[in-house]
């Protein structure tokens, strides 16, 4: 039987080691989930601000699409020709009106 004052090799001085290291373990586990509780969060704003700008991009491809469209209404080879004529009296030439220039 072993005396009071041996102890087996690898045992703790006294139980202030013990305790500390378990105080030590568990601020480590706490530090932990206050991290993950952190980079959730982080997580889920990201996303809602990546949600926001699909949703922007989204509306300005409606809006170019619809740009586009007006555009090609716009110089449609009639409309052009309904202006030209219309509101800026131009006509083709007439074939006395044509001159032939040699090279």
């Amino acid at each position: 039987m072993a005396a009071r004052g041996n102890r087996p090799a690898g045992a703790p001085a006294d139980g202030r080691a013990l305790n500390l290291l378990c105080t030590a373990a568990m601020v480590a586990v706490v530090l932990s989930a206050f991290f993950v509780i952190h980079s959730s969060h982080a997580c889920r704003q990201l996303y809602a601000e990546l949600q926001g700008l699909e949703a922007d991009q989204w509306f300005l491809q409606e809006d170019y699409s619809r740009l586009l469209l007006e555009e090609s209404a716009w110089a449609s080879h009639h409309r052009v020709e309904k202006v030209a004529t219309g509101e800026l009296d131009m006509h083709s030439p007439a074939m006395q009106e044509l001159k032939v220039v040699a090279p």
